[in-house]
């Protein structure tokens, strides 16, 4: 599980960021602490051999991050999923994702995410590096991040990366169902 994500880089790509029809917002207007909102989708796919595959998404979730105001890369952020919030189109599918062939969500009720290190990579876009923990195990992992919006007290991202669950020993199913978790995730903050 590659990811990322997610979960969990949103920060950077704001601070100097500009969104559309709009003035690019300077590190003054996004500095701060921003907690993730309820109203973000953690969404991630895992393709199939011949077509298909597992579509799901996280339901619980919790989060942090704060934007330096004098440096982008002083930003951080740290991001909580709760795989027993795993859903599916099919219930079955979601229960076996929860089990211990996979999350082991009793043995391992959380997955983490922390941030070692923000780059800015564009006026709206940044690259989020971090230690992702699933299962006990750890490692470093990506996500790309694209500033949607910030209005306000509330901040908007898209955040993508790919995690590979075998690093996670969550590879069952392979090589039927690829070895690459895709997480595409629409965050929202709000400004403490």
């Amino acid at each position: 599980m590659r990811i990322a994500a997610m979960t969990f880089v949103l920060l950077p790509a704001l601070l100097c960021a500009s969104a559309p029809q709009a003035a690019a917002p300077d590190l003054a207007q996004a500095a701060g602490t921003y907690d993730i909102s309820g109203a973000s989708q953690i969404r991630f796919t895992v393709d199939q051999v011949g077509g298909g595959g597992i579509n799901g998404k996280f339901t619980r979730f919790a989060g942090r991050l704060r934007i330096d105001g004098n440096s982008v890369g002083a930003s951080t952020v740290s991001f909580t999923l709760y795989p027993q919030s795993v859903a599916t189109p099919e219930q079955r599918m979601a229960d076996f994702l929860r089990s211990s062939a996979v999350f082991d969500a009793d043995t391992y009720p959380t997955v983490t995410f922390r941030s070692t290190a923000v780059r800015q990579t564009g006026d709206n876009t940044a690259i989020v590096d971090g230690m992702l923990t699933a299962r006990g195990i750890t490692h470093r992992e990506q996500f790309a991040v694209r500033l949607q919006g910030l209005k306000g007290k509330t901040i908007a991202f898209n955040v993508t990366g790919d995690v590979y669950r075998s690093r996670y020993k969550m590879d069952v199913g392979t090589p039927i169902y690829l070895n690459v978790v895709k997480f595409d995730m629409d965050i929202r903050g709000d400004r403490r």
